[in-house]
Protein backbone atom coordinates (compact mmCIF):
# COMPACT_ATOMS: atom_id res chain seq x y z
CA UNK A 1 0.00 0.00 0.00
CA UNK A 2 1.57 3.42 -1.17
CA UNK A 3 2.27 6.35 1.24
CA UNK A 4 -0.34 8.04 -0.78
CA UNK A 5 -3.65 5.66 -0.72
CA UNK A 6 -2.47 5.08 3.51
CA UNK A 7 -2.80 9.23 3.80
CA UNK A 8 -5.80 8.95 1.91
CA UNK A 9 -7.79 6.41 4.07
CA UNK A 10 -6.44 7.80 7.11
CA UNK A 11 -7.96 11.46 6.42
CA UNK A 12 -11.16 9.72 5.36
CA UNK A 13 -11.15 8.30 8.63
CA UNK A 14 -10.51 11.65 10.59
CA UNK A 15 -13.13 13.26 8.62
CA UNK A 16 -15.57 10.77 9.10
CA UNK A 17 -14.66 11.07 13.36
CA UNK A 18 -14.63 14.35 13.03
CA UNK A 19 -18.65 14.02 11.37
CA UNK A 20 -19.34 11.86 14.60
CA UNK A 21 -17.94 14.33 17.18
CA UNK A 22 -20.28 17.48 15.73
CA UNK A 23 -23.20 15.15 15.57
CA UNK A 24 -22.91 14.23 18.47
CA UNK A 25 -22.14 17.30 20.38
CA UNK A 26 -24.88 19.07 18.29
CA UNK A 27 -27.14 16.55 19.44
CA UNK A 28 -26.05 16.99 22.99
CA UNK A 29 -26.72 20.26 23.02
CA UNK A 30 -30.01 20.59 21.47
CA UNK A 31 -31.11 18.30 24.98
CA UNK A 32 -30.68 20.99 27.11
CA UNK A 33 -33.64 22.78 26.49
CA UNK A 34 -35.17 25.75 28.17
CA UNK A 35 -36.81 23.51 31.10
CA UNK A 36 -34.08 21.18 31.49
CA UNK A 37 -32.59 18.19 29.54
CA UNK A 38 -34.34 15.96 27.21
CA UNK A 39 -33.78 12.29 25.94
CA UNK A 40 -31.54 12.38 22.56
CA UNK A 41 -34.68 11.27 20.40
CA UNK A 42 -36.76 13.60 21.76
CA UNK A 43 -34.18 16.71 21.25
CA UNK A 44 -33.45 15.68 17.67
CA UNK A 45 -37.37 15.88 17.12
CA UNK A 46 -37.93 19.00 18.70
CA UNK A 47 -34.99 20.46 16.65
CA UNK A 48 -36.37 19.58 13.72
CA UNK A 49 -39.63 20.80 14.48
CA UNK A 50 -38.65 23.93 15.95
CA UNK A 51 -36.60 24.56 12.71
CA UNK A 52 -38.52 23.62 10.05
CA UNK A 53 -36.80 20.43 9.13
CA UNK A 54 -40.02 17.88 9.15
CA UNK A 55 -43.16 18.90 7.83
CA UNK A 56 -46.71 16.68 8.61
CA UNK A 57 -46.16 14.95 5.57
CA UNK A 58 -42.82 14.00 5.74
CA UNK A 59 -42.26 10.20 5.95
CA UNK A 60 -39.57 8.95 8.30
CA UNK A 61 -36.19 8.12 6.79
CA UNK A 62 -36.58 3.93 5.07
CA UNK A 63 -34.03 3.13 7.68
CA UNK A 64 -35.94 3.73 10.56
CA UNK A 65 -38.77 1.65 9.07
CA UNK A 66 -40.50 -1.70 8.69
CA UNK A 67 -42.28 -2.27 5.10
CA UNK A 68 -45.21 -4.32 5.18
CA UNK A 69 -48.85 -4.69 3.36
CA UNK A 70 -51.91 -3.67 4.25
CA UNK A 71 -54.23 -5.38 6.09
CA UNK A 72 -57.16 -2.49 5.38
CA UNK A 73 -59.16 -1.18 2.86
CA UNK A 74 -59.18 2.51 2.82
CA UNK A 75 -61.88 4.60 1.56
CA UNK A 76 -62.87 8.34 2.49
CA UNK A 77 -66.31 9.54 2.20
CA UNK A 78 -68.66 12.69 3.00
CA UNK A 79 -71.37 12.00 5.40
CA UNK A 80 -74.31 14.63 6.08
CA UNK A 81 -75.10 16.73 9.23
CA UNK A 82 -78.16 17.42 10.76
CA UNK A 83 -77.69 21.18 9.37
CA UNK A 84 -77.23 20.40 5.75
CA UNK A 85 -73.15 20.45 6.02
CA UNK A 86 -71.37 17.49 4.60
CA UNK A 87 -68.10 16.23 6.58
CA UNK A 88 -65.41 13.88 5.23
CA UNK A 89 -64.58 10.51 7.04
CA UNK A 90 -62.13 8.07 6.17
CA UNK A 91 -63.01 4.19 6.65
CA UNK A 92 -60.00 1.82 7.50
CA UNK A 93 -62.08 -1.75 7.29
CA UNK A 94 -59.89 -4.80 7.64
CA UNK A 95 -59.60 -7.44 4.86
CA UNK A 96 -60.57 -10.03 6.14
CA UNK A 97 -64.71 -11.05 7.46
CA UNK A 98 -66.10 -9.17 9.85
CA UNK A 99 -67.96 -8.14 11.94
CA UNK A 100 -65.39 -5.90 13.42
CA UNK A 101 -65.19 -3.66 16.28
CA UNK A 102 -65.32 -0.44 15.49
CA UNK A 103 -62.95 2.58 16.97
CA UNK A 104 -64.21 6.16 16.08
CA UNK A 105 -60.60 8.41 16.10
CA UNK A 106 -60.94 12.44 16.58
CA UNK A 107 -57.72 14.54 15.34
CA UNK A 108 -55.91 16.75 17.35
CA UNK A 109 -55.26 20.40 15.97
CA UNK A 110 -55.99 22.74 18.56
CA UNK A 111 -60.01 22.70 17.17
CA UNK A 112 -58.80 25.47 14.69
CA UNK A 113 -58.51 25.35 10.88
CA UNK A 114 -54.73 24.78 9.49
CA UNK A 115 -53.38 22.76 12.77
CA UNK A 116 -54.89 19.50 12.21
CA UNK A 117 -56.98 17.42 10.04
CA UNK A 118 -57.64 13.52 9.00
CA UNK A 119 -54.99 13.59 6.62
CA UNK A 120 -52.34 15.22 9.36
CA UNK A 121 -53.19 12.26 11.48
CA UNK A 122 -53.52 9.40 8.85
CA UNK A 123 -50.38 7.19 10.32
CA UNK A 124 -51.90 6.90 13.86
CA UNK A 125 -54.87 5.65 12.15
CA UNK A 126 -53.27 3.67 10.36
CA UNK A 127 -51.47 2.08 13.01
CA UNK A 128 -54.55 1.49 15.37
CA UNK A 129 -56.27 -0.25 12.56
CA UNK A 130 -53.31 -2.55 11.39
CA UNK A 131 -52.58 -3.27 15.41
CA UNK A 132 -56.39 -3.65 16.78
CA UNK A 133 -57.93 -5.40 13.37
CA UNK A 134 -61.05 -3.33 14.02
CA UNK A 135 -62.82 -1.04 11.61
CA UNK A 136 -61.45 2.37 12.39
CA UNK A 137 -63.16 5.54 11.30
CA UNK A 138 -61.25 9.15 11.45
CA UNK A 139 -63.41 12.03 11.43
CA UNK A 140 -62.92 15.64 9.50
CA UNK A 141 -65.37 17.51 12.11
CA UNK A 142 -66.06 21.09 11.04
CA UNK A 143 -63.28 23.75 13.51
CA UNK A 144 -62.90 27.23 14.17
CA UNK A 145 -63.16 30.18 13.59
CA UNK A 146 -65.46 29.52 11.22
CA UNK A 147 -67.39 26.89 13.21
CA UNK A 148 -66.72 27.76 17.31
CA UNK A 149 -68.16 25.15 19.75
CA UNK A 150 -70.44 23.59 19.44
CA UNK A 151 -69.98 22.12 15.83
CA UNK A 152 -67.00 20.17 16.32
CA UNK A 153 -68.51 18.32 18.89
CA UNK A 154 -71.97 17.90 17.06
CA UNK A 155 -70.33 17.08 14.19
CA UNK A 156 -68.18 14.16 16.24
CA UNK A 157 -71.29 12.76 18.13
CA UNK A 158 -73.07 12.59 15.00
CA UNK A 159 -70.56 11.00 13.05
CA UNK A 160 -70.98 8.41 15.64
CA UNK A 161 -74.82 7.83 15.03
CA UNK A 162 -73.77 7.40 11.31
CA UNK A 163 -71.54 4.81 12.07
CA UNK A 164 -73.67 3.03 13.97
CA UNK A 165 -76.65 3.01 11.35
CA UNK A 166 -74.25 2.46 8.73
CA UNK A 167 -72.22 -0.71 10.47
CA UNK A 168 -73.20 -3.20 8.23
CA UNK A 169 -72.11 -1.30 5.05
CA UNK A 170 -68.48 -1.48 6.26
CA UNK A 171 -68.66 -4.97 8.51
CA UNK A 172 -69.04 -2.97 11.78
CA UNK A 173 -70.02 -4.50 15.11
CA UNK A 174 -72.32 -1.86 17.11
CA UNK A 175 -71.70 -3.51 20.24
CA UNK A 176 -68.68 -3.21 20.19
CA UNK A 177 -67.37 0.73 19.88
CA UNK A 178 -64.88 2.60 21.13
CA UNK A 179 -63.54 6.53 21.45
CA UNK A 180 -60.11 7.52 20.60
CA UNK A 181 -58.72 11.13 20.22
CA UNK A 182 -55.08 13.07 20.45
CA UNK A 183 -54.95 16.77 21.84
CA UNK A 184 -58.14 18.35 20.76
CA UNK A 185 -59.50 14.76 19.87
CA UNK A 186 -59.01 13.50 23.31
CA UNK A 187 -61.14 16.74 24.29
CA UNK A 188 -63.81 15.44 21.67
CA UNK A 189 -63.56 11.97 22.41
CA UNK A 190 -64.16 12.30 26.07
CA UNK A 191 -67.32 15.07 25.32
CA UNK A 192 -68.97 12.08 22.45
CA UNK A 193 -68.43 9.37 25.12
CA UNK A 194 -70.40 11.90 27.92
CA UNK A 195 -72.84 12.64 25.09
CA UNK A 196 -73.57 9.60 24.18
CA UNK A 197 -74.47 8.90 28.04
CA UNK A 198 -76.65 12.29 28.60
CA UNK A 199 -78.60 11.73 25.04
CA UNK A 200 -78.97 7.81 25.84
CA UNK A 201 -77.05 7.29 22.26
CA UNK A 202 -75.00 3.85 20.81
CA UNK A 203 -73.07 1.96 24.35
CA UNK A 204 -69.40 2.84 23.93
CA UNK A 205 -67.20 0.24 25.42
CA UNK A 206 -64.05 1.90 25.83
CA UNK A 207 -62.30 5.53 25.37
CA UNK A 208 -58.58 5.95 24.57
CA UNK A 209 -57.05 9.71 25.01
CA UNK A 210 -53.81 10.91 23.93
CA UNK A 211 -52.73 14.04 26.14
CA UNK A 212 -55.88 15.43 26.06
CA UNK A 213 -57.02 19.15 26.53
CA UNK A 214 -59.57 19.17 29.11
CA UNK A 215 -60.37 22.45 30.42
CA UNK A 216 -60.23 25.83 29.27
CA UNK A 217 -60.66 27.49 32.25
CA UNK A 218 -57.37 29.62 33.98
CA UNK A 219 -56.51 26.50 35.93
CA UNK A 220 -53.19 26.99 37.47
CA UNK A 221 -51.16 23.60 36.63
CA UNK A 222 -47.84 23.28 37.05
CA UNK A 223 -47.50 22.10 33.15
CA UNK A 224 -48.91 24.39 31.58
CA UNK A 225 -46.16 27.30 32.77
CA UNK A 226 -43.32 24.87 32.72
CA UNK A 227 -44.04 23.69 28.91
CA UNK A 228 -45.94 26.44 27.48
CA UNK A 229 -43.55 28.20 25.48
CA UNK A 230 -44.11 26.21 21.86
CA UNK A 231 -40.77 24.52 22.23
CA UNK A 232 -42.55 21.11 23.04
CA UNK A 233 -45.31 21.17 19.71
CA UNK A 234 -47.80 22.99 21.71
CA UNK A 235 -47.42 27.07 23.08
CA UNK A 236 -49.55 29.31 25.42
CA UNK A 237 -50.64 31.06 22.34
CA UNK A 238 -51.89 28.25 20.38
CA UNK A 239 -54.39 27.00 23.34
CA UNK A 240 -55.20 30.71 24.01
CA UNK A 241 -55.97 31.00 20.33
CA UNK A 242 -58.14 27.83 20.39
CA UNK A 243 -60.22 29.40 23.52
CA UNK A 244 -60.73 32.57 21.27
CA UNK A 245 -61.74 30.93 18.72
CA UNK A 246 -63.31 27.94 20.15
CA UNK A 247 -64.98 29.08 22.51
CA UNK A 248 -65.52 32.71 22.09
CA UNK A 249 -68.29 33.19 25.25
CA UNK A 250 -66.35 32.75 28.13
CA UNK A 251 -69.64 30.62 29.53
CA UNK A 252 -68.65 27.85 27.30
CA UNK A 253 -65.68 27.68 29.40
CA UNK A 254 -68.03 25.77 31.98
CA UNK A 255 -69.46 23.85 29.52
CA UNK A 256 -69.17 20.08 30.02
CA UNK A 257 -68.80 19.59 27.02
CA UNK A 258 -65.69 21.96 25.85
CA UNK A 259 -64.40 21.33 29.72
CA UNK A 260 -65.12 17.52 30.78
CA UNK A 261 -62.59 18.22 33.80
CA UNK A 262 -65.60 20.92 35.10
CA UNK A 263 -68.19 18.46 34.95
CA UNK A 264 -70.01 18.22 37.36
CA UNK A 265 -70.90 14.77 36.71
CA UNK A 266 -68.39 12.00 35.36
CA UNK A 267 -70.44 8.45 36.27
CA UNK A 268 -71.29 6.13 33.83
CA UNK A 269 -68.74 6.94 31.31
CA UNK A 270 -66.63 4.28 29.40
CA UNK A 271 -63.41 2.78 30.85
CA UNK A 272 -60.79 4.88 30.27
CA UNK A 273 -56.84 4.68 29.06
CA UNK A 274 -55.47 8.09 29.63
CA UNK A 275 -51.92 9.05 27.77
CA UNK A 276 -49.99 11.66 29.11
CA UNK A 277 -46.39 13.20 28.06
CA UNK A 278 -43.66 14.38 30.77
CA UNK A 279 -42.73 17.82 28.34
CA UNK A 280 -46.58 18.77 27.92
CA UNK A 281 -48.01 21.93 29.30
CA UNK A 282 -51.24 19.11 28.59
CA UNK A 283 -50.00 16.76 30.94
CA UNK A 284 -51.73 17.24 34.00
CA UNK A 285 -54.98 18.57 33.09
CA UNK A 286 -55.05 15.11 31.72
CA UNK A 287 -53.90 13.29 34.79
CA UNK A 288 -56.30 15.35 36.55
CA UNK A 289 -59.41 14.43 34.77
CA UNK A 290 -58.29 10.54 34.97
CA UNK A 291 -57.65 11.27 38.49
CA UNK A 292 -62.10 12.48 38.32
CA UNK A 293 -62.91 10.08 36.37
CA UNK A 294 -61.57 7.16 38.42
CA UNK A 295 -63.24 9.13 41.65
CA UNK A 296 -66.96 8.83 39.82
CA UNK A 297 -66.21 5.15 39.57
CA UNK A 298 -65.10 4.80 36.41
CA UNK A 299 -62.51 2.29 35.56
CA UNK A 300 -59.05 4.52 34.80
CA UNK A 301 -55.61 3.28 33.74
CA UNK A 302 -53.33 6.47 33.30
CA UNK A 303 -50.11 6.05 32.11
CA UNK A 304 -47.29 9.04 31.76
CA UNK A 305 -44.71 8.70 29.31
CA UNK A 306 -41.21 10.05 30.51
CA UNK A 307 -38.88 12.07 28.48
CA UNK A 308 -41.23 13.02 25.41
CA UNK A 309 -43.31 15.68 23.71
CA UNK A 310 -47.02 16.82 23.23
CA UNK A 311 -47.87 14.50 19.99
CA UNK A 312 -45.03 11.94 20.66
CA UNK A 313 -47.58 9.20 19.13
CA UNK A 314 -47.32 10.90 15.98
CA UNK A 315 -43.91 10.18 15.83
CA UNK A 316 -44.62 6.92 16.68
CA UNK A 317 -42.51 5.55 13.59
CA UNK A 318 -38.83 6.86 15.11
CA UNK A 319 -40.29 7.06 18.97
CA UNK A 320 -39.97 3.55 20.62
CA UNK A 321 -42.14 5.36 23.22
CA UNK A 322 -44.79 6.59 20.89
CA UNK A 323 -44.46 3.20 19.63
CA UNK A 324 -45.11 1.66 23.03
CA UNK A 325 -48.13 4.10 23.85
CA UNK A 326 -49.86 2.43 20.61
CA UNK A 327 -49.37 -1.01 21.54
CA UNK A 328 -50.80 -0.15 25.33
CA UNK A 329 -53.52 1.73 23.10
CA UNK A 330 -54.48 -1.32 21.29
CA UNK A 331 -54.02 -3.95 24.27
CA UNK A 332 -56.28 -1.64 26.46
CA UNK A 333 -59.08 -1.12 23.54
CA UNK A 334 -58.62 -5.14 22.67
CA UNK A 335 -59.61 -6.01 25.98
CA UNK A 336 -62.50 -3.56 26.47
CA UNK A 337 -63.86 -5.06 22.94
CA UNK A 338 -63.74 -8.64 25.01
CA UNK A 339 -64.33 -8.14 28.81
CA UNK A 340 -65.11 -6.01 31.39
CA UNK A 341 -62.15 -3.65 32.29
CA UNK A 342 -62.76 -3.52 36.41
CA UNK A 343 -62.23 -0.88 38.45
CA UNK A 344 -58.98 -0.22 40.84
CA UNK A 345 -58.09 3.10 42.57
CA UNK A 346 -56.38 5.91 40.59
CA UNK A 347 -53.14 5.07 40.27
CA UNK A 348 -51.30 6.91 37.81
CA UNK A 349 -48.16 5.01 35.95
CA UNK A 350 -44.82 6.42 35.09
CA UNK A 351 -43.28 4.75 31.84
CA UNK A 352 -39.37 5.69 31.67
CA UNK A 353 -37.00 3.19 31.64
CA UNK A 354 -36.01 1.21 28.95
CA UNK A 355 -33.97 -2.26 28.20
CA UNK A 356 -30.64 -1.36 27.47
CA UNK A 357 -30.42 -2.35 23.70
CA UNK A 358 -33.33 -0.25 23.41
CA UNK A 359 -31.94 2.82 25.04
CA UNK A 360 -28.59 2.10 22.96
CA UNK A 361 -30.78 1.97 19.50
CA UNK A 362 -33.00 4.89 20.76
CA UNK A 363 -29.15 6.64 20.89
CA UNK A 364 -28.04 5.32 18.10
CA UNK A 365 -31.44 6.56 16.02
CA UNK A 366 -30.71 9.81 17.69
CA UNK A 367 -27.31 10.55 16.19
CA UNK A 368 -28.39 9.40 12.78
CA UNK A 369 -31.39 11.94 12.38
CA UNK A 370 -29.16 14.51 14.08
CA UNK A 371 -26.78 13.75 11.07
CA UNK A 372 -29.28 14.01 8.92
CA UNK A 373 -30.96 16.65 10.13
CA UNK A 374 -27.38 18.58 9.90
CA UNK A 375 -27.09 17.78 6.36
CA UNK A 376 -30.30 19.07 5.52
CA UNK A 377 -29.42 22.30 7.50
CA UNK A 378 -26.22 22.01 5.67
CA UNK A 379 -27.55 21.96 1.93
CA UNK A 380 -30.21 24.77 2.81
CA UNK A 381 -27.42 27.17 3.72
CA UNK A 382 -25.46 26.14 0.75
CA UNK A 383 -28.58 26.34 -1.94
CA UNK A 384 -29.18 29.49 0.21
CA UNK A 385 -25.22 31.24 -1.05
Amino acid sequence: MTKRIKSFILTFIAVILLCCMIIIVAVEQWSHTEAGKVPAKTAVLLHAVDKNLVTSGMKPPKFLTTSGTSSYNRETKYIPMSDGAKIPIRIYEPKIAGPHPIIIYYHGGAFLEGYGDINTHDNIVRALANKTGSVVISVGYRVAPEHPFPTATEDSYEALLWAVENAKTFNGNTNKIAVVGDSAGGNIATVVAMMARDRKGPAITSQALFYPLTTFKDVAFNSREMYDSGYYLISRNVMLKARKYYTPNKEMWSNPYTSPLQADNLSNLPPALIITAEFDPLRDEGEAYGKRLAEYGVPVKAIRYNGVMHGFVSFYEVMNRGNHALQEATIYLNQAFNEEIPYNPYDLQIYEHQKTLEAIQERGEAYAIGGYLLGKQTLAKLESW
